[in-house]
């Protein structure tokens, strides 16, 4: 087993690889869809107009003391 599989390494490396679409082009896609996602999410996070309401200030009233 472990000769068949040295066997097919070797082949393997003397074989001419010839780039495929993922070898030409895989990074360039990827950061190309990167940079698309965080354009599109930074454009709604900043000027959607969508009201996160984070902030309890003004909504949580306290309650009064006890001892």
């Amino acid at each position: 087993l472990a000769r068949g599989v040295q066997r097919t390494a070797v082949r393997q490396a003397h074989r001419k690889h010839e780039p495929d679409f993922h070898d030409k082009y895989g990074n360039l896609v990827l950061l190309g869809g990167a940079a698309v996602f965080s354009v599109i999410w930074g454009y709604v996070l900043t000027q959607g107009g969508i009201e996160w309401g984070l902030s309890p200030v003004g909504r949580v009233t306290p309650k009064e003391w006890r001892e």
